[in-house]
């Protein structure tokens, strides 16, 4: 502690840097592996090795360092998990990026100096993202820093491989997969994005044979058509009850399919008639499997059409469709061409179209895992919020396929599997073997395909813990107690975690999910690099400080409403530190040596009315954040901060600490002083740490890190902060005087400087007391001359009147106020606002206006025009007082 004043403003750079050096250098961020504390445990949502920080990360990391500075200053034994996620494809496009520069490929190089590329890059730049979550304050535990990819979790990784594979839950088989011809390798369903493009329904017949009729089907790839193993309708649609074949040729490669009856077949789709292509699409290959149909490959994994395509082989598959088209039309069976809009699903990485595609592929069997993941949360032992959440966990996986985990890229955990050369027996195990255990063979081929990235990330919660040995960490800190995530991840890592966690540690990885919302920009639009709209939060650190930022995160981060973020606003929140930092520096002018003995007997009303405050802010901080009610500790603490404690509070003890009014009554203030910054201090702390750390070392009476702190509710003499129960109700009544004298001041022009007399009339003898003893405090506040206060009696003239509960007050203006002259600026104002209004209505008349100008443009001006009346009854309300008052 140091008794230095602060520098006169606030520079956020130099501070951050010092006071994040010292924390780590303390290892105040370190969890103990074995504690008699309460544990509390957060793993990050592991960013990717190749990511920058953007708007969800700030959210999500700031939420999280919320709540684990929050419970250290609770006294909890707290471990915030840090790491990284090796991003399979994401990772090996950037490093395939590099090499293209150097002129070289993986190929050339080999799978093994490819991998070594990698490493490379990633201990070259895989730090980047996380100096980048320390400039934002996370304060993880970073000795304990993991990633995806290193040793301990790789072992996990292929236990977990091993074992589902024994259980039967792990299979291999061919099956329809999206395809991404960019990045060559397969994608989960959740791995692909869908955008609604323009397209076309082609109405193609396919010709019963020796006959000039047929059916006719429509699609939007007809390019698939040359894979074609049978047309499909449903049973109850009665347009197909007399057809008059089972089969129909496939057009241009006449091949004869047959035509079957399937439920699946939508009725209102197109013509009723669905063209089944097994190997190029997931809902035809469901029902090939149910009637046993061929699956032909026609377009392979360069997205080029195969040797079963006929004349087409080798064309690009768009290429092909085009070629497709004209010859349907030669041969007149293309009947009609449809423009549609239709969802088109894209590769998240790349953004390429992908291609339902058959191959062959590694899986999960998920159902087993996911019943009992839906229990958890059915039974509350993992608790989803906000609560909507829990129906869109339920929906996705009650009608969860199987996971197709198998990656054809070389980054990434290699599958544990071998295949015999000699006889072809698979052998998946944990170490490399040297013989075929059917045969006796030495030429063992293993798998060259990898895992899923979301496979290692499901063992999250436990493997960075050091499973699947038994270690302190995960008997102190398993289950964790919360995941703070994005929705948009519910399914990709969350539920996995639920299924793996529950099925390898018996138990859910976590007691709660909170899922907060998405942040946009000022109007509500989704941020992306293509509309410009980004908003780096590097950049807005670097210009308003880092706790500016995580407050402005805090205040809007409601739950279940997304944020809408701008500088403004940022900026808005960098007023709020400053004006913190004003008035500790003020605090500590005077705070010159150690006040922490509360003198309860000489403290005044004000001084009761802040401490009880201070107790009623620190239930509601407390609460909020035990609830993940972030946007209501954060508005808490703002209105505390500038409202109680600046604009009352340290104005109602200037005179005090200013005048002459004893040295007793002055410790008492300087003591009551103390223990509100203090304890503020510390209620800030989690939402803004470096200026709290910052302050909290120039406050007589602290020791160490404010992370060592108690939180003010956990103080034993907390209780007696509330000595007098009725300081609030007696200190709001004074405020309201002095604010309505203020209004007063404002509607009638009254500058600040002029000083006002009262007259205060009320037959409440308890609230006349009120205003007698603390005539000081209203005397000071409202810039007054004199107060009266006495029972009703003769109303006083010329004197404008406000009323508070049973009192009204009188503020005498005869000799104050130039009537005449207020009038006439009072009549010059309403005139101008009448012409201004007057311009508005006009243009909200022009039916052209309404038609052509876009809404938001609309909007602003029945916005202005709203606020415009607004302030002309207020005017034409002053006019009305000032006459009034003036006729008297």
């Amino acid at each position: 502690m140091s008794s230095d004043l602060l520098e006169k403003s606030y520079e956020p750079k130099e501070v951050e840097k010092h006071w994040y050096e010292y924390w780590e250098k303390e290892e105040l961020f370190a969890a103990c592996e074995l504690s008699d504390k309460k544990s509390y445990s957060i793993v990050i949502p592991p960013p990717n090795v190749t990511g920058v920080l953007h708007m969800g990360h700030a959210l999500n990391i700031t939420m999280q360092d919320i709540l684990c500075r929050y419970r250290r200053l609770r006294g909890d034994n707290v471990l915030w998990m840090p790491g990284t996620d090796h991003a399979g494809i994401a990772t090996q496009n950037v490093v395939e990026k590099k090499l293209a520069s150097e002129n070289t490929d993986r190929h050339k190089l080999g799978r093994e100096k490819f991998i070594e590329a990698v490493w490379e890059w990633r201990n070259q730049y895989g730090s980047a993202i996380i100096n980048q979550l320390k400039r934002l304050g996370a304060s993880c535990d970073w000795k304990l820093e993991r990633f995806t990819m290193d040793e301990g979790l790789s072992v996990a990784v292929r236990k977990v491989f091993v074992q589902l594979y024994k259980e039967d839950l792990i299979y291999r088989g061919n099956y329809i997969i999206n395809w991404c011809h960019r990045c060559h390798t397969a994608l989960a369903d959740l791995e692909v994005e869908y955008e609604e493009l323009d397209g076309h329904l082609y109405h193609i017949r396919y010709l019963f044979p020796e006959s000039s009729d047929g059916i006719i089907v429509a699609t939007t790839r007809p390019e698939t058509m040359l894979g074609d193993t049978a047309v499909a309708v449903n049973p109850d649609d009665e347009r197909y009850q007399d057809i008059k074949s089972s089969s129909v040729i496939l057009p241009i490669l006449n091949r004869q399919i047959p035509v079957i009856t399937d439920s699946y077949v939508d009725m209102s789709f197109g013509t009723g008639a669905l063209k089944v292509t097994p190997a190029h699409d997931p809902n035809d290959f469901e029902i090939g499997k149910r009637h046993s149909l061929d699956e032909i490959k026609v377009i392979d994994d360069d997205g080029k059409m195969t040797s079963d395509a006929g004349k087409f082989e080798g064309l690009d598959r768009f290429e092909c469709r085009k070629a497709v088209i004209k010859a349907l039309k030669e041969e007149g069976l293309l009947i009609k061409i449809e423009p549609i809009k239709h969802n088109v699903g894209h590769c998240y990485r790349c953004k390429t179209i992908i291609e339902p595609n058959l191959s062959k592929q590694w899986f999960v069997k998920v159902k087993p895992l996911a019943q009992k993941a839906i229990e958890a949360v059915k039974d509350k032992k993992t608790r989803i919020v906000p609560e909507m959440w829990a129906s869109t966990y339920y929906d996705w996986m009650n009608n969860i396929r199987d996971w197709c985990i198998s990656r054809q890229i070389w980054w990434g955990h290699q599958i544990p599997a071998w295949t015999c050369e000699e006889c072809l027996h698979l052998v998946v195990a944990m170490e490399s073997p040297a013989t075929c255990p059917g045969c006796g063979c030495s030429r063992l081929v293993q798998e060259t395909d990898v895992l899923d990235t979301w496979f290692s990330s499901a063992l999250w919660p436990f493997s960075t813990m050091g499973w699947p040995e038994e270690t302190d960490l995960l008997k102190s800190f398993y289950p964790t107690s919360v995941l703070v995530t994005g929705f948009d991840i519910l399914f990709f890592w969350v539920a996995r975690m639920m299924m793996m966690g529950i099925h390898f540690m018996g138990d859910v990885p976590f007691k709660d999910v909170y899922v907060h919302a998405l942040v946009r920009d000022e109007d509500g639009k989704k941020m992306s690099k293509s509309k410009g709209n980004v908003i780096d939060p590097l950049n807005i650190i670097d210009k308003y400080g880092t706790d500016s930022f995580r407050m402005t995160l805090a205040v809007f981060a409601a739950q279940g409403r997304d944020i809408k973020m701008s500088e403004k606003r940022v900026e808005g929140y960098r007023h709020f530190i400053n004006k913190f930092w004003n008035a500790a520096r003020f605090a500590l002018m005077h705070l010159t040596e150690n006040h922490s003995d509360l003198k309860f007997d000489s403290i005044s009303l004000p001084d009761k009315w802040i401490l009880a405050r201070l107790k009623n802010v620190s239930g509601i901080v407390a609460d909020a954040i035990d609830g993940y009610r972030f946007n209501d500790a954060a508005s808490a603490l703002y209105k505390f901060v500038w409202h109680e404690l600046c604009d009352w509070y340290l104005e109602a003890i200037k005179p005090c600490l200013y005048g002459n009014m004893g040295e007793e009554k002055k410790d008492a203030v300087l003591g009551v002083l103390q223990r509100v910054f203090h304890d503020v201090l510390i209620l800030l702390h989690p939402i803004t740490p470096f200026v709290t750390e910052e302050i909290w070392h120039k406050l007589p009476g602290t020791e160490g890190s404010i992370m060592k702190a108690v939180f003010p509710a956990d103080a034993d003499d907390f209780e007696s902060l509330l000595c007098d129960l009725s300081s609030e109700p007696k200190m709001d009544i004074i405020m309201e005087v002095i604010t309505g004298i203020r209004n007063v001041r404002g509607e009638m022009n009254i500058a600040p400087s002029v000083s006002l007399n009262i007259i205060l009339h009320s037959d409440n003898e308890s609230l006349r007391s009120i205003f007698s003893d603390n005539e000081d405090i209203i005397v000071n506040l409202a810039g007054l001359q004199s107060i009266t206060v006495e029972k009703p009696g003769i109303r006083p003239r010329k004197a404008a009147t406000t009323v508070i509960g049973d009192a009204v007050i009188y503020i005498m203006l005869e000799e104050v106020l130039d009537f005449a002259k207020e009038k006439e600026r009072l009549e010059k104002e309403l005139a101008k606002l009448k012409n201004e209004t007057a311009a508005l209505v006009k243009k909200l008349n022009n039916e052209d206006f309404l038609k052509k100008a876009p809404d938001d443009i609309v909007e602003k001006v029945k916005d202005k025009h709203a606020v415009l009346l607004a302030k002309q009854q207020k005017l034409i309300s002053n006019l009305d007082k000032i006459k009034s008052i003036e006729a008297e």
